[in-house]
């Protein structure tokens, strides 16, 4: 989820919350969730970040909304005395890469070649409104990264291991999955953001069609973790991704019958209902923003 006029159409209404209290109280505050001794969830100001504490330094995972970049680093300097090295940004969302901008150039950042692109681009996000001022000033600006990959990348050794995996278009056209090894925990960003129906960002390279097929292709492919760092929702299992592509499937399925059937976008969306067998999961979004992806759906199939 990247720049848009109203933050509350964002996927998480309880995570945007926070951030509309925080900004009405003039704070940033950070919530905490130590999953490991060395390793972090910060919940608030965007989507969740995580804080890998190496030997060498803190290797960190998204950088949430444009202001929230000094709040990450304040309460990273609680955490450890270490410096942070590495950014990692999941996909180009500005909920999930705007506080870039407030780390020191010292930094490393990382991201999907596509993702790159695409924080140069600052294409609106489909479905939530036009696109908003970029924080990034030109191809040099400080926090577009600089060190990309296309399919994998490795980041150091041992137990500070970190692996980045691209399984393909998803929420967006650069959805980085992130792994670390030695902690069996995985950061699935927004391509698992919560368990109700995902943006489906086609003007950032997101693809309704193929969704299922990439979370497929990262439930199977990544067999080495436990836990699952979440967009936006609390961490989750590996058997929580299997069915969150099962559901994401079973709804790309129906929405293939119904353009078969002749149904609009719009009749389809008004008379879609979450099959029982998926309990827990939500539609996620309104009935507004689920037609746009509906339409891109059908405007994508034969």
């Amino acid at each position: 989820m990247r720049r848009v006029v109203m933050l509350g159409a964002l996927v998480l209404v309880g995570a945007l919350s926070v951030v509309g209290v925080a900004t009405q109280q003039g704070a940033r505050n950070l919530e905490v969730d130590r999953l490991e001794d060395n390793l972090f969830v910060l919940r608030g100001g965007g989507g969740n970040s995580a804080a890998f504490i190496t030997s060498d330094g803190v290797v960190l995972v998204d950088t949430k909304l444009a202001g929230w970049g000094q709040p990450l680093i304040d309460k990273i300097g609680e955490l450890t005395s270490k410096p942070i090295t590495t950014i990692i940004n999941t996909h180009a969302h500005f909920d999930h890469v705007d506080g870039n901008v407030e780390f020191p150039a010292s930094v490393e950042f990382v991201a999907h070649e596509n993702t790159q692109r695409l924080m140069r681009e600052n294409n609106g996000v489909r479905g939530l409104g036009d696109a908003r001022p970029s924080p990034f000033d030109g191809d040099n600006a400080t926090g577009i990264p600089e060190r990309t990959f296309r399919d994998t990348l490795t980041l150091g050794s041992g137990a500070d291991r970190v692996e980045l995996h691209y399984f393909g278009r998803a929420h967006t056209g650069g959805d980085t999955w992130v792994v670390f090894p030695a902690l069996r925990v995985m950061h699935a960003g927004d391509a698992f953001p919560s368990k109700g129906l995902p943006i489906m960002d086609s003007n950032n390279g997101g693809s309704g069609i193929e969704y299922p097929d990439t979370l497929r292709k990262a439930s199977q492919g990544i067999t080495n973790v436990d836990r699952i760092i979440t967009g936006h929702s609390t961490v989750m299992t590996p058997r929580d991704l299997s069915d969150y592509a099962d559901f994401v499937s079973w709804f790309v399925s129906d929405v293939r019958a119904a353009k078969v059937r002749g149904e609009s976008a719009a009749e389809f969306v008004s008379g879609w209902e979450v099959p029982s067998i998926f309990a827990g999961f939500s539609k996620g979004a309104s009935e507004e923003r689920l037609t746009v992806y509906v339409q891109d759906i059908y405007d994508a199939l034969p």
